[in-house]
């Protein structure tokens, strides 16, 4: 019998039969997992069952094909910050991008310690820009673990690392202020607090601006590469999370 058992954040649930849910949960071990609840939809379970929870799961199956059975127990609850309009679009956003991109079974720890940190982040940090900005370091970490990641140390155009203040939309690489020049429409805003992130560079504190360009720049390649313009109503969600944050900034 395959088993797992381990701390894991809950990132989607669906209704399955008359009682019961599928559960998926990204686990440190052995990354996206799933398992089907019994009573998951019942009075007790719904408020365990809710994402960006952090439950101890038990997860058996008789082999390593079959959708095995899950138990779960509560160690801590996200419920308070979901009645939030703000941090529950961010905590849908998150946790739903990392159930329809991972695949299952395969180790990401990078991106568990990732999560948790953007979901910790969501519920002590003084104002949402913090958070904001842990989402789109994560975003940006999901790409690299999926293989699609950003060069952003070098223009490919010119091959410097000097004056990088775009993306280009196509290649996913750095371009400098002089190699765009006429073309800046085209490109994606390359916040400068990314371009210090190199090694050697000086630290610059992002305003809510550039962390929205952050954002706006990981969700094209999310859009192109993670999602491959699929599951149009998950990119909703992340859209009205971006409304909402451009309304904080206003």
């Amino acid at each position: 019998m395959a088993s797992l058992t381990a701390e894991a954040i809950v990132c989607a649930v669906r209704a399955h039969g008359e009682h019961g849910a599928i559960l998926r949960a990204l686990t440190r071990e052995a990354g996206l997992v799933a398992g089907y609840v019994r009573g998951g939809r019942s009075r007790r379970l719904r408020p365990i069952l809710m994402p960006g929870n952090l439950v101890a799961l038990d997860l058996r199956a008789r082999t390593e094909e079959q959708l095995g059975g899950a138990t779960v127990e509560l160690l801590a609850s996200r419920a308070p910050l979901l009645a939030e309009p703000l941090p529950a679009a961010a905590i849908e956003w998150a946790t739903s991008l990392t159930a329809a991109t991972l695949p299952e079974a395969q180790p990401y720890p990078a991106l568990y310690v990732a999560l948790a940190a953007v979901l910790d982040a969501i519920g002590v940090a003084p104002s949402a820009r913090q958070w904001a900005l842990a989402l789109g370091r994560y975003e940006l970490l999901l790409l690299a673990e999926l293989g699609f990641g950003l060069d952003l140390g070098e223009c490919v155009v010119t091959g410097t690392s000097d004056d990088l203040a775009y993306v280009s939309p196509k290649s996913g690489g750095a371009v400098s202020a002089a190699a765009a020049a006429g073309y800046e429409s085209r490109l994606l805003r390359l916040p400068p607090f990314l371009r210090n992130d190199r090694p050697g560079g000086t630290a610059a504190e992002p305003t809510m601006t550039d962390v929205i360009d952050f954002l706006a720049l990981t969700g094209h390649f999310l859009d192109r590469d993670g999602l491959d313009g699929r599951n149009r109503d998950l990119l909703t969600a992340r859209e009205r999370l971006l409304d909402r944050l451009k309304r904080a900034v206003a």
